[in-house]
């Protein structure tokens, strides 16, 4: 029955997990000592290939689960090379090529959720990072990654598939009440990174609009109108942003 299509999704999502403890951010294996002292990335993970899961009755095709990879990784204008994803309109693309999760949020999880352990890359990001923040990230900022250049574009919104990778009905709600979004980017110049590497801030953007500021007004935790002012005329937000947003306000 439905019950045990859920049962089993959540054995497979949640309880499968490598039986390790959760790294300390900032001890990614080779990292420099400049990459210490900073903003880093400590995790690469890919899909592979989309898998097909069942969840609450329906069989599921994603890309949300992803693995660590060790040494240098090809960024190129819509993806990291080798991670496939199961919906292109929705994840990968120009605006959204590369997902990048703070490691900062894993402790936060963990408590939210009741888990003693949570592997990097469990929210289906590319780059498990440290230093880097969605209330101190601006639309528009570029950063450079070994010779990746990425461009900070957007948060993350929650889908039923994040939900189905928790065995949690209530991931979505959680997710958008918690702020803790993520930040896709656009490869602003394609090239290669690796975990360990740097995350140096190339150019802040001057409307000075971050992704939490987007994600509070996407979401109504945020009705300030000089903010979604200044959302409407950011050039590099998303022109299907600026129209859920007007919406929004009717």
């Amino acid at each position: 029955g439905s019950v045990d299509r859920r049962q089993r999704t959540h054995d497979r999502t949640v309880g499968d997990r490598r039986k390790e403890p959760l790294r300390s951010p900032g001890v990614a294996p080779g990292m420099t000592a400049s990459a210490r002292q900073g903003p880093a990335v400590l995790q690469v993970n890919v899909a592979g290939s989309p898998r097909e899961i069942e969840w609450q009755g329906r069989t599921l095709t994603t890309g949300i689960f992803k693995t660590a990879v060790e040494g240098p990784v090809d960024v190129v204008q819509h993806q990291v090379v080798g991670d496939l994803q199961a919906d292109p309109t929705v994840h990968g693309g120009p605006t959204k090529a590369v997902y990048a999760y703070p490691s900062e949020h894993y402790g936060w999880w963990m408590s939210e959720l009741g888990l003693d352990e949570l592997d990097w890359g469990a929210f289906g990001e590319n780059l498990t990072t440290t230093g880097i923040l969605e209330d101190r990230v601006r639309v528009g900022d570029v950063f450079r990654i070994g010779t990746v250049e990425l461009m900070a574009t957007e948060p993350r919104m929650p889908c039923s598939k994040l939900a189905a990778r928790f065995g949690r009905t209530n991931m979505q709600r959680l997710f958008t009440r918690s702020g803790r979004s993520g930040i896709y980017f656009a490869v602003h110049t394609e090239g290669a990174l690796q975990a360990g590497d740097a995350l140096e801030l190339v150019s802040a953007h001057e409307n000075g609009l971050t992704i939490a500021d987007v994600f509070s007004l996407r979401t109504g935790q945020e009705r300030d109108p000089s903010l979604l002012q200044r959302a409407l005329r950011h050039p590099v937000l998303a022109d299907d942003w600026k129209e859920t947003l007007r919406a929004l306000a009717g």
